[in-house]
């Protein structure tokens, strides 16, 4: 092999240049250096600032050229290239060279890359989002007893004295990312379990959950009993509340567990069945107002003048045979909505 080597970098001064690359970054590789030392021999190679960061943990490592620390506010990268474990980007590698790029630095970024993501498998816990499913379904299933699901989560990398919250996501965005948003430099798994995206944090911050997101999260009392509070909370998610938690549903939080059957024989629930067939737009208003209990905030909402909003309301109140303007009608409309979109799931 080193004499292919020897005769193929004869050829061309890139081609000898680029197979030096590899062999440097394969003998750290057989070394098994740590994310430090990668750095500052990354940095030596190149003769520039280099640079690691790590998604999940968010840390961060610059070093100079000269092996210490990179002085100063990061410098604009001239060359970046993922950090990859089990095809998901779980980082960052880049070089601040002055000026443009060198004509091997995407050779040396690539290996940096490939190098930084063994050391970080290695030397872990890898802060990959995604997990095996099985183990996932095993940490948060009913059917789990105390110890295995204990054992699962620590094999999943949860420490035994911190709490998990279970999240029920439904979106287009891949989980990891979504994960990686909503705790970043917090342990975050996630997996797929049938049409439902599963999520474990020691911490969320809803806030952090990105549009087009529908989210239920449970309470950190025990992995089971927050998922089953999650799928609750997913259930109750609409276009206009997106992320609902468990705790927030309070006793509405009661619908979920009423028979579809019984739900369907219900009066009110009917006349909401027969206003979504003849005038769905009429239950965005009904909802607008259930949400603000004044028909003005409504129109508001809506972008209607509040004449407009009357009529409907009007109209839905009519097919109902309830007085929504009333409180006790407002209730009543409310926890009918509610429970025939729950039909739904």
């Amino acid at each position: 092999m080193e004499a292919l080597a020897v005769r193929l970098s004869g050829l061309d001064p890139y081609v000898d240049g680029a197979i030096r690359i590899i062999a440097f970054y394969d003998t750290l590789t057989r070394r098994r250096v740590d994310l430090p030392a990668l750095a500052r021999s990354s940095a030596g190679l190149a003769e520039c600032v280099a640079g690691i960061r790590l998604h999940g943990t968010g840390r961060t490592i610059r070093v100079a050229a000269d092996g210490a620390p990179a002085p100063g506010p990061t410098a604009p990268a001239s060359t970046t290239a993922p950090l990859t474990l089990d095809e998901e980007e779980i980082g960052t590698v880049w070089l601040e060279r002055p000026g443009p790029p060198g004509p091997l630095d995407e050779v040396l970024l690539d290996r940096f890359a490939i190098t930084a993501a063994a050391a970080v498998e290695r030397y872990g816990p890898a802060r990959t989002t995604m997990a095996d499913p099985a183990l996932v379904e095993l940490a948060i299933s009913p059917d789990t007893d105390e110890a295995a699901g204990a054992r699962a989560l620590r094999l999943l990398g949860f420490p035994a004295d911190l709490p998990v919250h279970v999240i029920a996501v439904r979106a287009r965005l891949p989980l990891d990312r979504i994960g990686s948003l909503l705790c970043p430099g917090h342990l975050v798994k996630a997996a797929s379990l049938g049409d439902v995206g599963v999520v474990l944090a020691t911490t969320v911050d809803a806030a952090r959950i990105p549009e087009g997101v529908r989210a239920g999260i449970g309470a950190a009392d025990g992995p089971a009993r927050s998922w089953a509070q999650a799928r609750t909370a997913l259930r109750f998610t609409t276009a206009r509340r997106p992320v609902v938690h468990h705790d927030e549903l309070g006793a509405s939080a009661l619908l979920a567990q009423v028979s579809p059957d019984v739900v369907r024989g219900n009066a009110d629930v009917s006349g909401i069945a027969r206003v979504a067939a003849a005038h769905p737009e009429d239950l965005e208003t009904l909802d607008a107002y259930c949400a603000t209990g004044s028909l003005r905030r409504a129109a508001d909402l809506l972008h209607l003048h509040h004449s407009s909003v009357a009529r409907r309301l009007d109209r839905i109140g009519k097919a109902l045979g309830i007085d929504i303007t009333e409180p006790a009608g407002l209730i009543r409309a409310s926890l009918a909505l509610t429970a025939w979109r729950l039909l739904d799931d």
